[in-house]
């Protein structure tokens, strides 16, 4: 439907989006419009899950392939409190780095033709002459605050600030950890991406970072400080700044950001510039690619861009509730960490993996998790009684048939 397309912002949904309209029809003209050099990326690693890998797989195998070989894995959780340390299992986990991701998505794009144009800024008023012009520049997007009444844009500013770090340590699972100090409570987020890295996501209350002198130390004295605190998870491996190298890593507060509508003309958004989601579910980057995917399948099937664009804004509206929510609860659960760290670990842990839940902030803890053990129990007996239901009504018409076959033959002998 769309000859010419500009995507504003080289990042992972802007990137698939051009490999997923290329591979629509080759005859697309496309250009991805990057302010920053290639190769030049934030942050660290990003995680997803299976059903995203299942995704990238049946729309683009070649890409996926690649993503998947880059990728690692873990399939349990471990918390650690105090002296105190639990292990779960769960569901298969994947990360990889944000600058492998990228690479592997530009080298893609540019094998199917995209035009690929790196330290290109694109500006409100220096818009590219195209059919759509795709805002995938991030939550700070200028294409969107310049028309920030029109998208109806809200910024919700969170409580906690975090830092978001790297290390040489490999952590062998998605690792949890909780340490007292004397101004409170300071806790990791911690997930391998690479064979030789993992994220470190480190967060606190306003008033215990202020307490630990966190929002005063240079970086180099508040890097140390954390390398100390978390010393028991790390076994003697560094924290690290920027990927850059530069050594700086700014604390941050969370914004979660949404808009009430998402298109204005021929201008849409899509993916941070649309919304933003906790980073505790860790769920941002898989988001922003399924706006990628509910996008070019918008573009095939409907005849014209308003229609198109409606109905990517319906669908993506809807699906995000969800999520959005889930995000809401998990950042809120983390601001309320006294409510649930002085539980016996197996039950932290657990109202840890259920801190999404919307009751949760409502029922007294050590209750909920008795009744969520109990509806689990349930549940299992409820997939025991429909696995079991089919075979013994099979069994019971089994047995019925040779009682009457059994009756018949003796009625002939009489």
């Amino acid at each position: 439907m769309c000859v010419k397309v500009a995507c504003v912002g080289g990042g992972p949904a802007g990137l698939y989006l051009s490999i997923l309209l290329k591979r629509q029809d080759p005859s697309h003209d496309i250009t991805v419009h990057e302010r920053d050099p290639e190769g030049s990326t934030y942050g660290w690693g990003v995680t997803y899950w299976r059903g995203l890998l299942d995704e990238l797989h049946a729309r683009d195998p070649e890409s996926a392939r690649a993503v998947e070989e880059h990728s690692v894995r873990w399939n349990q959780g471990v918390a650690h409190v105090r002296d105190l340390v639990t292990r779960q299992p769960g569901d298969a986990g994947h990360g990889i780095g944000r600058h492998k991701l990228l690479e592997i998505l530009t080298a893609r794009a540019r094998a199917l033709g995209v035009r690929l144009e790196f330290e290109r800024e694109i500006t409100p008023d220096d818009l590219p002459e195209a059919d759509l012009v795709v805002a995938a520049d991030g939550v700070h997007s200028a294409l969107r605050t310049r028309h920030a009444q029109h998208f109806g844009a809200a910024l919700t500013p969170g409580r906690n600030p975090y830092v978001w770090l790297g290390t040489t340590k490999v952590f062998d699972s998605f690792t949890f950890a909780f340490v007292e100090t004397g101004h409170g409570w300071i806790w990791c987020y911690g997930y391998p991406f690479s064979a030789d890295r993992s994220t470190c996501v480190i967060e606190c209350a306003p008033e215990t970072r202020t307490g630990l002198g966190l929002d005063r130390a240079n970086d180099a004295d508040g890097t140390a400080r954390l390398e100390g605190l978390f010393a028991h998870i790390l076994d003697g491996h560094p924290l690290i700044g920027r990927a850059s190298g530069d050594g700086g890593a700014p604390w941050l507060t969370f914004r979660t950001l949404t808009n009430r509508t998402w298109y204005r003309d021929n201008v849409v958004l899509l993916g941070d510039a649309a919304h933003t989601t906790h980073y505790s579910i860790g769920a941002g980057t898989t988001l922003a690619l399924e706006d990628a995917f509910a996008l070019a399948d918008a573009l095939r099937e409907c005849p014209v861009l308003p229609q198109a664009l409606a109905r990517y804004e319906r669908d993506r509206t809807a699906a995000l509730l969800t999520p959005q929510s889930a995000a809401r609860h998990s950042a809120q659960w983390y601001e309320n960490l006294a409510r649930y760290i002085d539980l016996p670990p197996e039950q932290m842990f657990a109202l840890l993996g259920q801190r999404h839940s919307p009751l949760l902030p409502y029922v007294p803890p050590q209750l909920y998790y008795r009744l969520d053990k109990a509806a689990g129990r349930l549940e299992t007996l409820r997939r025991l009684k429909r696995w079991l239901g089919p075979r013994l009504a099979r069994t019971a018409q089994t047995a019925q048939t040779a009682r009457t076959a059994q009756a018949g033959t003796a009625a002939s002998r009489k």
